[in-house]
C-alpha cells in the first residue's frame, strides 16, 4: 500500500490565526501508527473515507490488517492536594479526533509541527541527537481552554493542569524491533500549582480487522464489536485481537505495555517500587450505561479509573465458583468475549509534582502474529500469545538499554556507551545496510549492491564485524494470493559471507563480484555486487531484498544479526525494455484478451479500482490512447521509461509504500481500464493508439475484455 506522510493543517475562520494539526506515519518498522501533535494515535480509520490510504495502525505493513482506531494520553491527579483534574488527549469518540470537542484537550502552539529525525546516516532527517531509524517530537499542553489560534472554546476544560509534554516516537527496522513503536514523554509542570497523587494513562480503542477484506466501517458497529481483550498484569500490558471478525486474515495481537517511568523521586515500576502500580481498565466503547464497563465522562470518574483498575478487584480472575460475590465469568473470561472496548493502562501515584518538576513515562505500542497452533483466535492461549510476549520482551529490553538489572541506576559494569549516565533505549545493531540498485527487463532481474555495510561498526563491541550478505526473493503471487507479510513472504535465495575466517560457511564473494565496480545516472552509489535472475514472469511482482549481517560477539552473547530485509525490499516487475523502433517491434497489450479478475490483480476493497492490464513494447516516452470501437475517446496514458506504476490503484494497494521502489522496465505501462472520468469499461473489443513523443510516430493495436 503506497503510503504518504500526511500534514493536515486545519483552517479555523474565528480568527485571522489557525491551529495546526500535524500527523505522520511511522515507516522505519513494519508498523504503520498514525502519530500526531496533539497527543493522539491512529486515525479513527479517516485514511479510508479520504482516499489518501494513509494507515492507522497497520501490521504488518501493507497487509490492510488495522488494530488501532484511536488512542491518546491521559494525565490527572489532585491540584494542592484537593480538586481532581484529568486532561486527556482523546476519548471514547466515534468520529475519531474533533478539535475542540470534549476530551481532546491537548495542543500544540500555533505553529508547532512534529518533527522528524533519523539514527539513519543516508536518511535526509539524519541528526546525530535521534534515538531510533525515525523519531517523531512533538510539544503541547493542556493549558489551554480555547483552541490555540481560535476563539473556539474546548469542551467541557474548564480545570487545566498545566502540563506541557515533550512526545517522542521511536522505531526501529531491525527484525529484531519492527514489531514495536516506543512511545516516550517528559511531562513538565509548567503551572503554580502542585500536582500530588498524580497518574499517567495510555488510553486506546484498539480494533483488529483487515480492511482489504472488510473495508472500514462496513455494516456500522458490527465492524468494530469482534474484539477480544485481556490485559497481563505481570507485564503491565493490555491487548486486542481479532475474536470473530476476519477469521484467516487477521492472525494478529496488538498491546499497549508501561516501560518505566522516572521523576525527582528516583525510578519508577511496579516490579521495583511496591508502591508504585499499574491499573488495567476496559469499557464498552462509548457506552455509559454498564455499571462497571462504562466509559468515564468527567474528571472524577476518569481518575477514578486511573487509580483504581479491574486487575486490581477480586473478580478479576475468579468467578462464582471461588467467589460467590463473583458472576459466571471472571472479569478477565469476560473481555476475551467479541466486544469493542476502550482500554486504559494507568500508572501512579507520582507524588509531589511541583512547579518546574518533571516525570519520564515510556509505554510502547507492541505487534505481533498470532502463533498457529490450528485453533480459531477466540481460544487467545498461550501458543497463540506467544510470539506477541517475546515482542513485549523485545521492547522492555529496548527501554532498559544499560539498565541490565532494571534498579534505574547506572551499575558497575553497565556503562556500554561510557558516557557516565545512564542510558536507554540503546539496541545491537546489525551492519548498515547494503545500498541496492535493481534493474528489470525482459524475464530476467539484476541486483546490484554496494560494499558500503563492510565497514560497519558495531555500536556495543566497537568493532567492525561484517560477515556476508543475504539475497531475497518472494514466490510468484505472494501479493494477491494471501494476506500480504514480507516478513514471511521473503525467502532467502543466496548467501555470501567471507572466506576462510572460521565463521558461517566461507563461501566468498567470488561468484557475485563485478570484476570493474558498476554506476548508474543520476546515482552516487558505487556497486561491486551483481546477482542475476532469469526465467521471471514479465509483468508480476516480485519483491526483492539484500541484507547484511555481521559474525555476533561471544563476549555480549549476542548472535549474528542482519539488516532488516523489510527495510531494503523493492518490487521487481520485468518486462519489455523501452522500444527503439516501433515498425519492427509493434507495441502490445497483455493480457489479451482479458479476463475479470486477472490472476495477478488479488483482492482488495478497491477491486474495481485495482484492475491491471499491460501495455508493452513502449518507447520511451509516448502516449496511449484508448478508445472503443467505435472510435469513442475512453482514456490517455502517459508513459516514460522512468515508470514507477503510482498512477493506478493497484501499485498503490499491493506495490512498494514508497513508490521508488517500483522497478519496471522502461517499455511497459500498466492500465486499471477505467475511463478518464474512472468509469468502468464494458467488455468487448478497444482500439489503442501510441505516439511516440521523441519521432512522432504512431502505432495502433486492439484488445478485448472478456467479463
Amino acid at each position: 500500500m503506497k503510503l504518504n506522510t500526511l500534514t493536515v493543517i486545519l483552517l479555523f475562520s474565528f480568527c485571522a490565526s489557525a491551529q495546526t494539526f500535524n500527523e505522520k506515519t511511522t515507516n522505519a518498522s513494519n508498523v504503520r501508527l498514525n502519530v500526531s501533535n496533539s497527543g493522539t494515535y491512529g486515525n479513527a480509520f479517516r485514511g479510508y473515507r479520504d482516499g489518501s490510504g494513509n494507515p492507522s495502525g497497520e501490521y504488518p505493513a501493507g497487509s490492510g490488517i488495522e488494530h488501532v482506531f484511536e488512542s491518546g494520553i491521559w494525565f490527572g491527579g489532585l491540584i494542592n492536594g484537593g480538586t481532581v483534574a484529568v486532561s486527556t488527549a482523546s476519548v471514547d469518540a466515534p468520529q475519531g479526533y474533533s478539535t475542540g470537542s470534549a476530551g481532546f484537550e491537548f495542543y500544540p502552539e500555533v505553529g508547532a509541527t512534529l518533527s522528524e529525525i533519523s539514527s539513519l546516516r543516508n536518511s535526509p532527517f539524519y541528526s546525530p541527537n535521534a534515538v531510533s531509524h525515525q523519531d517523531f517530537i512533538a510539544v503541547y499542553s493542556d493549558k489551554n481552554v480555547q483552541v490555540p489560534g481560535t476563539n473556539t472554546q474546548i469542551g467541557s476544560h474548564t480545570n487545566p493542569l498545566f502540563v506541557e509534554v515533550t512526545a517522542k516516537t521511536y522505531n526501529w527496522n531491525y527484525s529484531f524491533s519492527d514489531f514495536f513503536v516506543i512511545l516516550d514523554y517528559e511531562i513538565e509542570n509548567i503551572g503554580a500549582n502542585t500536582v500530588d497523587s498524580a497518574y499517567f494513562g495510555l488510553w486506546a480503542n484498539t480494533v483488529v480487522r483487515n480492511i482489504n477484506i472488510t473495508p472500514a466501517g462496513s455494516g456500522g458497529a458490527a465492524f468494530y464489536n469482534k474484539g477480544g481483550n485481556g490485559y497481563f498484569d505481570s507485564l503491565q500490558m493490555t491487548y486486542c485481537y481479532d475474536n470473530s471478525g476476519d477469521p484467516g486474515f487477521t492472525d494478529t495481537y496488538v498491546g499497549q505495555k508501561f516501560l518505566g517511568a522516572e521523576d525527582k523521586n528516583g525510578f519508577h515500576h511496579p516490579k521495583a517500587e511496591e508502591r508504585f502500580k499499574a491499573h488495567y481498565n476496559a469499557w464498552q466503547f462509548n457506552s455509559t450505561s454498564d455499571p462497571l464497563y462504562f466509559q468515564p465522562t468527567n474528571d472524577n470518574t476518569r481518575y477514578q479509573k486511573m487509580t483504581r483498575g479491574l486487575n486490581d478487584r477480586p473478580c478479576w480472575d475468579a468467578n462464582n465458583t471461588t467467589n460467590s460475590s463473583c458472576g459466571t465469568k471472571s472479569y478477565q473470561e469476560q473481555l476475551n468475549e467479541a466486544g469493542n472496548r476502550s482500554d486504559l493502562v494507568s500508572v501512579g501515584p507520582f507524588i509531589d509534582f511541583e512547579p518546574g518538576d518533571k516525570i519520564k513515562v515510556s509505554y510502547a505500542f507492541i505487534f505481533a502474529k498470532k502463533k498457529e497452533d490450528g485453533n480459531p483466535n477466540s481460544d487467545n492461549n498461550q501458543v497463540q500469545q506467544s510470539t506477541f510476549l517475546a515482542n513485549a520482551g523485545w521492547a522492555q529490553t529496548a527501554y532498559n538499554g544499560e539498565d541490565v538489572n532494571f534498579n534505574g541506576i547506572l551499575d558497575a559494569g553497565e556503562d556500554v556507551d561510557g558516557d557516565n549516565k545512564l542510558t536507554r533505549f540503546i539496541l545491537p545493531a546489525p551492519p548498515e545496510i547494503p545500498n541496492t540498485k535493481i534493474v528489470t527487463s525482459e524475464n530476467k532481474v539484476e541486483i546490484f549492491w554496494a560494499n558500503n555495510s563492510e565497514a560497519s561498526v558495531d555500536p556495543i563491541s566497537q568493532k567492525m564485524d561484517f560477515e556476508g550478505y543475504r539475497l531475497y526473493m518472494t514466490k510468484l503471487g505472494f501479493d494477491v494470493t494471501d494476506v500480504p507479510n514480507l516478513q514471511r513472504d521473503l525467502i532467502k535465495i543466496a548467501e555470501y559471507d567471507i572466506a576462510d575466517n572460521g565463521y558461517n560457511f566461507e563461501t566468498g564473494f567470488e561468484a557475485v563480484k563485478l570484476a570493474q565496480p558498476v554506476t548508474f545516472d543520476g546515482d552516487t552509489n558505487i556497486y561491486s555486487y551483481k546477482y542475476t535472475l532469469e526465467n521471471i514472469l514479465n509483468g508480476w511482482q516480485y519483491a526483492i531484498s539484500v541484507t547484511a549481517f555481521d559474525r555476533g560477539n561471544e563476549e555480549s552473547n549476542l548472535e549474528s544479526l542482519e539488516s532488516s530485509p523489510l527495510a531494503n525490499n523493492f518490487r521487481a516487475f520485468a518486462g519489455k525494455p523501452a522500444n527503439k523502433n516501433l515498425e519492427t517491434n509493434s507495441p502490445f497489450a497483455y493480457p489479451n484478451p482479458y479476463y475479470a479478475g486477472a490472476s495477478w490483480e488479488g483482492t482488495s476493497s478497491f477491486q474495481e479500482q485495482s484492475r491491471k492490464l499491460y501495455f508493452a513494447n513502449l518507447p520511451a516516452n509516448c502516449e496511449i490512447y484508448v478508445f472503443t470501437a467505435a472510435g469513442d475517446f475512453l482514456d490517455k496514458i502517459t508513459h516514460n521509461a522512468q515508470y514507477d506504476g503510482s498512477d493506478i490503484r493497484w501499485n498503490q494497494t499491493f506495490g512498494a509504500e514508497d513508490a521508488s521502489q517500483n522497478v519496471f522496465s522502461g517499455g511497459e505501462h500498466a492500465w486499471d481500464l477505467l475511463t478518464e472520468n474512472t468509469q468502468i469499461i464494458a467488455r468487448g473489443v478497444y482500439i489503442f493508439t501510441v505516439k511516440d513523443l521523441d519521432s512522432g510516430k504512431l502505432y495502433k493495436g486492439k484488445f478485448a475484455i472478456i467479463k
